[in-house]
């Protein structure tokens, strides 16, 4: 099982979540939500669980669960700026569909 994370992912998470939040990594997850059934989650992992995976690339850290990497394992994680917006977005394999305004999927 894997994650991949693109240089422009990993230079986010060393700036914005280690540097400047003083967190070690990453925690990429996901929750039941929306109307296709799962959203992605970002946070900032302070430390590491029992359960975690870990996938390191370009000197930056991704923390996912158990629970979570079944639905992740094979993603690719960049980092995207859209004119103003800036954010993660996760290119899932496992993802079937998708709802029309992009925040949820089901696989």
């Amino acid at each position: 099982m894997t994650i991949q994370l693109t240089e422009k992912a990993a230079r986010q998470i060393r700036t914005a979540i280690v540097e400047k939040r003083g967190g070690v990594a990453l925690r990429l997850g996901v929750k039941k939500v929306g109307c296709s059934g799962f959203a992605y989650t970002f946070d900032v992992a302070r430390e590491f669980g029992a359960a975690d995976h870990r996938f390191e690339a370009h000197d930056a850290m991704v923390v996912v669960d158990e629970d979570a990497l079944r639905l992740l394992d094979g993603s690719t994680l960049d980092f995207v700026r859209e004119g103003f917006k800036e954010t993660f977005r996760i290119q899932n394999p496992n993802v079937k569909s998708q709802c029309g305004c992009g925040e949820s999927f089901s696989v």
